[in-house]
């Protein structure tokens, strides 16, 4: 393993301009536009599809084209979860999602961070931040999950809330920045 690939793993400042991450990057394009291209195909088809995408997603995961990820590997999607239209998993990162949650159409998680130094931001620097969705979330629709948050399990995340921060368990959480407004149960 190529040195910017160890460290993007282990979530230090590296180069994307790399021939390995580049390399990569190619294979992600041909899975995900076979995947993307398999909507009407057998659900065994497109579920043989999605696993060879992703690190590790169970057979009953059900994930709506189009989806679009940067890697693929570095995403984990537990049992019976269903992701709707257009999501957009960013996974220079580790993305875990839990069991039986719920994502809607258009959402975001994302992993990456650029530095905030303008000379490096310009070389191109970044590192990535892990995401983690809790068991029975629901992320409403055009929901953004940014770097390094944590939602914690049966939690909602209202449509178009942009979560900045971790998120308790069981809480209705709303707007930008998302916050609580309430707890569940």
């Amino acid at each position: 393993m190529g040195e910017n690939k160890r460290l993007m793993l282990a979530g230090e400042w590296y180069l994307p301009d790399d021939p390995e991450l580049g390399a990569d990057t190619e294979r992600r394009i041909a899975r995900c536009a076979a995947y993307n291209a398999a909507g009407g195909a057998p659900p065994a088809e497109r579920h043989k599809l999605l696993a060879e995408l992703l690190g590790e997603v169970d057979e009953s995961v059900r994930v709506r084209p189009p989806f679009h990820c940067d890697f693929g590997y570095n995403i984990t999607i537990g049992a019976g979860t269903f992701v709707n239209f257009g999501a957009v998993f960013l996974d220079t990162g580790r993305i875990t999602v839990g069991r039986d949650v719920q994502i809607g159409p258009n959402a975001q998680l994302l992993t990456p961070t650029h530095e905030l130094d303008a000379e490096r931001r310009r070389q191109g620097w970044e590192k990535a931040e892990p995401v983690t969705i809790g068991d029975n979330v629901w992320l409403g629709g055009g929901v953004i999950v940014c770097p390094g948050v944590s939602i914690g399990a049966d939690t909602v995340v209202g449509a178009g809330s942009v979560v900045t921060k971790d998120l308790p368990a069981g809480v209705l959480a709303v707007g930008n920045p998302a916050r609580v407004i309430r707890e569940l149960g």
